[in-house]
């Protein structure tokens, strides 16, 4: 028992750092096109990163996350496990027994709200650190004494700490709202449909699915995750990055209202990336598989 709860920690760790290495250009190209302006479609986005900041420019902000990541999706996967674990032997005095949906609805509910408290402020820092040589081009709004274009934090650390002393503990978990909207549902419809492909591919008698049905099972799971939970995920990107020149939204309510009235139901829908939740989830199941 001891051994797999370790087990759901390791593989978690381990897929939080892949999903950074792997996705975080995707991620940067993501929050360009859902707190910036002026890029058009996500081609030109990627031809304009690369033309102002080279390849250094899709790796911006990489180092925090690729240290804070792995400990995220270490817990958050962990949690997951270990919660599915818990209400097995509660209902059936058998951790390892096969969870129900219910069970791993809560789970999932679980890993949502932990996601939140532990991801807010690695996302915060993230995407400040991308969008700080980001131009901006909005009428109507008063620039904070910084100039446009040049960097405003010199690193992870200093922009932590100059957040938190700027806008205390509320700037910290600016955006919080919006990620508690994305993150309990999309990680309800992550592990559900996860759950349900890796039993429906594994053939009967297997005790483990195989790697390969751990692959597309992740990946439509990501998928499916990532295609109802992206709404929200543009709104907290935009609250987030909101502050680094401008201050313009109020709240997730205001950021809504007028991101549907500025832009409609379209934007920032074009590039989603379910990467970290495909790699952990492959490298929990390859540890168990193991």
């Amino acid at each position: 028992m001891g051994s797999l709860q370790l087990q759901d920690f390791a593989a978690g760790w381990v897929g939080g750092a892949a999903s950074v290495v792997v996705g975080h250009p995707l991620d940067t190209i993501k929050t360009r096109l859902q707190a910036g302006h002026g890029y058009g479609n996500t081609l030109n986005c990627v031809l304009t990163v690369y033309r102002n900041e080279s390849v250094a420019g899709f790796f911006r902000g990489m180092s925090f996350p690729l240290a804070s990541i792995a400990v995220y999706s270490s817990v958050v996967f962990g949690v997951f496990s270990n919660t599915q674990r818990l209400l097995s032997q509660l209902r059936h005095g058998d951790p390892a027994h096969a969870p129900a949906l219910t069970d791993v609805a809560v789970a999932s509910m679980m890993a949502g709200f932990v996601s939140v408290g532990i991801g807010t402020p690695v996302d915060l820092v993230k995407i400040r650190l991308q969008m700080q040589t980001q131009p901006y081009s909005k009428a109507n709004v008063n620039p904070k004494p910084t100039v446009p274009g040049f960097p405003v934090y010199r690193g992870p650390i200093h922009c932590f700490r100059t957040v938190l002393q700027k806008e205390g503990i509320a700037g910290i978990y600016r955006g919080m709202g919006a990620m508690l909207l994305r993150d309990v549902p999309g990680y309800c419809l992550y592990f559900i449909p996860y759950t349900f492909f890796c039993d429906w591919i594994t053939p009967d008698g297997c005790i483990s699915p195989n790697p390969s049905s751990v692959w597309l099972a992740g990946g439509v799971a990501g998928v499916i995750s990532w295609g109802t939970a992206t709404p929200m995920d543009v709104v907290k990107s935009r609250l987030q990055a909101d502050g680094v020149y401008l201050n313009k939204y109020k709240g997730t309510l205001d950021c809504i209202l007028q991101s549907y009235q500025n832009e409609g139901l379209k934007e920032g829908s074009s590039v989603s990336c379910p990467c970290r939740e495909t790699a952990a989830s492959v490298s929990t199941s390859l540890l168990r598989i193991s």
